[in-house]
């Protein structure tokens, strides 16, 4: 299977398969897609955290000041261009399933277009990260570190929009593999140019970002020269034409969404790690918080992966006019998640009395991080639920949904929480802990529900529809599978 596409569940009148058989053939289908998935989420996460560690060999400034403008850089710039590419998770893996392939094509381009283009404006952000930090109170030699390091993260921040694009190109028809080696051979070239350019030629911060640009680049142009000259990109291969202006506008109706979607629960983290320095004791709560969402993200990548998997595949049934397949994924999808997140969560309770120490030797560290143990399996069950949730709102094209349920329940709920549970009833790390949990908690329910509730026929309807550029249902070539 190796460089080869899987093909979407296109059969018509199949029924004669046993469940059994159709949920093996998908349990195969989503591992394929979500392992090799989790190897490069991954990596593209230790690309951008690997010179933190090397700044923390040079001194405490450097690694603060780099650590808070990488924060406020995701905050302003990477989480809404990441949220935006999610968009071609439902247009490219829906064109692939209903083998409009010169469309997956033409959204990507599109998509790229746009994405340069809303790039501009947010590095304008990354120029006022000093003044920001400034005003907030912080110190005023880490805000002028991280103004600094915040600016000379604008020369990544165009590669890893069209990157994000390229990785749903390859993502909606399963061309993992690619993704993976590139991932991996992107992170290699970073951690070498990152020593060389931060201890060998004595560029410290300034090599840092350097060293993530240039990588992200690689990445891009490794990814590029496969799309161009790849036999299994033969048929999604577009040229340049005027539908790609037209397919921007497609493309923004669900970008913004999907932005905002991502945008809304990414944001809520960072103000409840900023909150959790106005705590008594700002500095171990910071640290043991720091650690909590370390912990948490590097368990993420999974659940999103799992996610992306069913993201693909449910978009590609949905093109493919086939609502049945579509439902098996999501039960599968479900069974392997739900196994995962559990023994995931029941290993960190286990733990907690020796989690610590893999971060910190200090005493008081690791005895709040076995208080936190628990709180810590809670957000892994939650959080992974969500991811899948998530993936399975992408691919339906629900992102707008996604966004009223993620706002209502991270800032008319988890928040307030947060505010009322740490500095009223004074639970302190905890209750902001919690607030994050009840946001989480409400985010699941309420995705749950959603999905519960989904006419899957009509689902298969609308994407056929979205797809062939206004064609009523009706006319459409290909009749749907029925539900059985």
């Amino acid at each position: 299977m190796e460089g080869e596409a899987l093909v979407p569940n296109q059969s018509i009148g199949d029924g004669g398969r046993s469940s059994l058989t159709e949920c093996a053939a998908d349990l195969n289908r989503v591992n394929w897609i979500a392992l090799p998935m989790i190897v490069v989420t991954v990596s593209q996460y230790l690309l951008r955290v690997s010179p933190m560690f090397m700044l923390g060999h040079l001194d405490e400034l450097s690694l603060s000041s780099a650590s808070i403008a990488t924060s406020i850089c995701n905050v302003t710039g990477f989480s809404v261009v990441f949220g935006m590419a999610s968009a071609l998770e439902t247009l490219c893996g829906q064109a692939y399933g209903a083998a409009q392939y010169k469309k997956l094509g033409i959204f990507t381009y599109g998509a790229i277009l746009c994405l340069f283009v809303v790039c501009v404006p947010l590095s304008l952000l990354f120029f006022f990260t000093e003044k920001l930090l400034v005003w907030t109170g912080q110190d005023p030699e880490i805000s002028a570190g991280a103004g600094e390091f915040a600016i000379q993260l604008i020369p990544s921040l165009f590669p890893f929009a069209v990157l994000q694009c390229l990785v749903r190109y390859l993502q909606s028809q399963s061309l993992v593999l690619p993704m993976v080696w590139s991932s991996l051979a992107s992170l290699t070239v970073q951690l070498l140019l990152c020593w060389i350019f931060v201890f060998k030629l004595n560029l410290r911060s300034r090599g840092a970002a350097m060293s993530i640009a240039v990588s992200d680049w690689f990445n891009v142009v490794v990814l590029l020269f496969y799309m161009k000259y790849s036999p299994a990109c033969r048929k999604t291969r577009a040229s340049f034409s005027p539908d790609i202006l037209s397919s921007s506008k497609e493309f923004l109706g669900l970008a913004i969404p999907s932005a905002a979607m991502v945008c809304v629960e990414w944001w809520s983290f960072e103000i409840i790690l900023l909150l959790s320095g106005m705590l008594p004791n700002p500095q171990l709560e910071t640290s043991v918080f720091s650690i909590c969402y370390t912990i948490t993200y590097l368990h993420y990548h999974i659940p999103y992966s799992y996610g992306a998997a069913a993201s693909t595949l449910m978009s590609n049934a949905f093109g493919a006019g086939n609502p049945r397949a579509a439902k098996v994924t999501l039960y599968v999808v479900l069974a392997l998640s739900i196994a995962e997140f559990l023994l995931a969560s029941i290993s960190i309770m286990a733990s907690g009395h020796i989690l610590g120490y893999a971060f910190s030797e200090s005493k008081e560290v690791v005895s709040r991080i076995e208080q936190m143990a628990p709180f810590l399996g809670l957000s892994i069950i939650m959080d992974s639920l969500q991811a899948v949730l998530s993936g399975v709102a992408r691919g339906c094209g629900w992102q707008h949904i996604g966004a009223y349920v993620n706002l209502g329940s991270y800032y008319l709920v988890g928040m307030p929480a947060a505010l009322l549970l740490a500095f009223v009833l004074h639970l302190k790390g905890r209750g902001l802990w919690s607030g994050l949990l009840a946001g989480a908690t409400v985010q699941c329910i309420a995705l749950s529900a959603v999905t519960g509730i989904t006419n899957w026929e009509k689902q298969a309807l609308e994407a056929r529809h979205r797809i062939f550029s206004g064609t009523p249902p009706a006319c459409q070539p290909q009749r749907l599978v029925e539900i059985t």
